[in-house]
């Protein structure tokens, strides 16, 4: 049975853009938890554009369960992490421009510096996941480097325009997963994933965790955060 990590990121987008208290993502976290999240993820921007240091510390310090931190390979980050010990590091490319994540790690042009990075926070007792591209040749040299487990990128799934290419996609994304359970990598999904997309997704059966956020708290604007929570676990589950 699949466990959902709640993103609480876009509550802190929207504090953010008043520079106010509330919403306060540390209060939406433990809603979250209350309706069933089996964790929660935030992705601590080296803009700082929505979560701030304040809710890491303060997240890892209040929630029951496991606390899943998105990040980029810088120092800077790395620091953060040692410092806050959470339970999991995914390290995802980061742009300054982007809206959103926009794919995978390029693990080629960055084998070394990867490499270096994921050994400092096992060395550190942090699980490392990497944030990939359905890709078979990238499944195997998240191996090689080391990482502990993989989160595929579902978006290409998610935002493809027909049936067929969502069924490609789909299909890549199957067949990594099943790869990546065959070389003991723990497997992850996320990106793009909303209530009328996760089922097919959430029928594949080696992904273990999905880090779901923007589709659970836009529905909360209208249902609130527990109700949106216990729609989504339930889809995964």
């Amino acid at each position: 049975m699949a466990r959902l990590s709640v993103n609480v990121d876009h509550v802190a987008t929207v504090r953010q853009a008043r520079q106010a208290s509330e919403p306060d993502p540390v209060t939406a976290a433990l809603m979250a938890e209350i309706a069933g999240a089996d964790g929660i993820t935030v992705h601590l921007r080296e803009d700082r554009r929505h979560i701030q240091d304040r809710d890491l510390f303060i997240l890892r310090k209040t929630i029951k369960t496991r606390l899943n931190l998105e990040m980029s390979a810088a120092k800077e980050m790395l620091d953060v992490a040692l410092g806050v010990k959470p339970g999991m590091v995914t390290i995802v490319p980061e742009k300054r421009r982007e809206l959103t994540t926009e794919g995978g790690l390029d693990l080629r042009a960055h084998h070394e510096h990867l490499k270096g990075f994921t050994s400092a926070l096992k060395d550190g007792g942090i699980s490392v996941n990497l944030f990939i591209d359905p890709s078979p040749d990238i499944v195997k040299m998240c191996q090689r480097l080391g990482a502990d487990g993989v989160e595929l990128h579902t978006g290409r799934y998610a935002g493809a325009p027909a049936r067929k290419e969502r069924d490609a996609e789909l299909k890549k994304v199957r067949d990594c997963a099943s790869l990546a359970r065959r070389l003991n990598l723990k497997v992850h999904a996320g990106h793009g994933l909303d209530y009328s997309n996760i089922k097919e997704v959430a029928q594949i059966g080696e992904i273990e965790e999905f880090a779901i956020g923007f589709s659970i708290i836009a529905r909360s604007v209208y249902t609130g955060i527990e109700q949106a929570v216990r729609e989504m676990v339930a889809l995964v589950r």
